[in-house]
């Protein structure tokens, strides 16, 4: 995850989303569901990489929302 890219993970029982770098949850949410159609809106926005992770905190999903490092060859 590069600075800045949006983190969808759970902690404590409840789902959040912070951007790569800060501390602190932007959001929490009581779904997975909520969280990530949050985190999907803060990436968008941004322009960056959005990263959901399954409860064990390993990287589920992504979704990039900027320019693609690595665009589709062919």
């Amino acid at each position: 995850m590069s600075k800045g890219d949006i983190e969808t993970y759970n902690e404590d029982g409840q789902w959040k989303n912070r951007a790569q770098g800060n501390s602190r949850a932007s959001n929490v949410h009581d779904t997975k569901a909520a969280a990530q159609a949050a985190g999907r809106e803060m990436a968008k926005d941004r322009g960056v990489e959005h990263v959901i992770k399954k409860m064990d905190g390993t990287i589920g999903e992504k979704n990039s929302y900027g320019r693609d490092s690595y665009p589709p060859k062919g």
